[in-house]
Formats: structure tokens, C-alpha cells, sequence
């Protein structure tokens, strides 16, 4: 089964991007929710809690595509230093979508907080109860929360140079384009009645 080996697979396109608004979403409120004592506290922390967890469970599934499907290979000019930079981010954002959930889930476990997740769903808690604990992972979960917001910025950085200024096909790499299937073929010609007058490919 033909693939476009320049780009990455269809279904982790799609998780990067839905991953990539979460947890901007998840940012934004974490900041909203430490800038805030009203009301919109609570409403924040309700949308936190779930939003959390969705983002972990999605975290889980774009590792297991990554083991399944190697990604694209980075160009061959590029630096030994910018290499191993693109590798080691990649990793770091992983290790950190997993690492803030699950400890702001410890974090609420030894509070004594519930993990909610609307509809009745509560999580159990995974660290006992225990206020010095609390302490400690409420000032882990903040500082790699930075550490997250940092890690997507320089990310967000090397995807304009790479698509803007060496034009290294690394940025269309997790991008539709126009007029190319995600099998790497030309799109089906058309015949007058407007109808595909070629078989359907098969998608990988």
C-alpha cells in the first residue's frame, strides 16, 4: 500500500492539531485560574479537571501512532545541533503531556480534592491525602506548566523556520496539501459530468 513517506500519518495530523488547541485551551485556563479568586474560578477548574485527562488519554494514543508509524525523517542538511534540538523537544513535550496530568491528578489525590469529570464520572485518587505533598506537586504542576508553555513556543519557533525560512517541507510534513492525497498521488480526474473517472487508492 502506496504512502507519502514526506508526510506524517493522517490520524497523528489530526492529533496534533486537536492536541495543539487543548492544550493551548489548557494554558490559557491555568492562567485564567491563578489570575482569578471569583466565580470563574470554579466554572475554570471544572474545564481544567477534564480537559486534563482528555488530554492524557490523547497523549497515550499519539504515542502508540508514533511507535506504529515511524515519522517522516528530518532533511539530511540539517545540523547535527538542530537535529538532536528537534528530537529532544519532541520527547520533552511528550514526557511533559503526560507528566502534568497525571500529577495535577496526584496534586488534587493528596488535597483531598475530587477529580471530576462531569457527568458523574470521578476519578479515583492516586496519592494519599497529605497537605505537604499537595504543597509540593501544586509547585511541580506550575513550574512545568511553564516549562510546557516555553517547550510549545520554541516548537512553534522551529515550525515557522522551517516553513518560512529554509522551506524544508518539515512544516508541510503535518499539513494537508492542496491537490496531493494523503496516499502522495494526484488527486482523481474529473470527467464533464464532474464524477472521478479513477478508482478510489487506497488510504494508508
Amino acid at each position: 500500500m502506496n504512502r507519502n513517506e514526506d508526510m506524517f500519518w493522517w490520524p497523528a495530523r489530526v492529533l496534533h492539531w486537536l492536541m495543539a488547541l487543548m492544550i493551548l485551551s489548557m494554558l490559557f485556563i491555568g492562567a485564567g485560574m491563578v489570575a482569578t479568586v471569583s466565580d470563574k474560578h470554579t466554572w475554570l477548574l471544572a474545564l481544567h479537571k477534564p480537559l486534563g485527562i482528555s488530554i492524557l488519554a490523547l497523549a497515550v494514543l499519539r504515542l502508540t501512532l508514533r511507535l506504529l508509524r515511524k515519522p517522516p525523517p528530518l532533511p539530511v542538511d540539517l545540523p547535527p545541533s538542530q537535529r538532536f534540538a528537534a528530537r529532544a523537544s519532541h520527547w520533552l513535550l511528550y514526557a511533559l503531556m503526560f507528566a502534568l496530568p497525571l500529577i495535577g491528578w496526584a496534586m488534587l489525590s493528596a488535597g483531598g480534592y475530587p477529580v471530576s469529570l462531569g457527568a458523574g464520572v470521578v476519578l479515583p485518587p492516586i496519592a494519599p491525602f497529605d497537605p505537604s505533598v499537595f504543597a509540593l506537586l501544586r509547585w511541580l504542576h506550575r513550574t512545568l506548566a511553564y516549562l510546557l508553555f516555553a517547550t510549545v513556543l520554541l516548537h512553534l519557533a522551529a515550525a515557522l523556520y522551517h516553513g518560512l525560512i529554509r522551506r524544508d517541507g518539515v512544516l508541510r510534513s503535518m499539513v494537508w496539501r492542496r491537490g496531493v492525497r494523503d496516499d502522495g498521488a494526484l488527486p482523481p480526474a474529473s470527467d464533464e459530468a464532474g464524477t472521478s473517472s479513477v478508482e478510489d487508492a487506497s488510504v494508508r
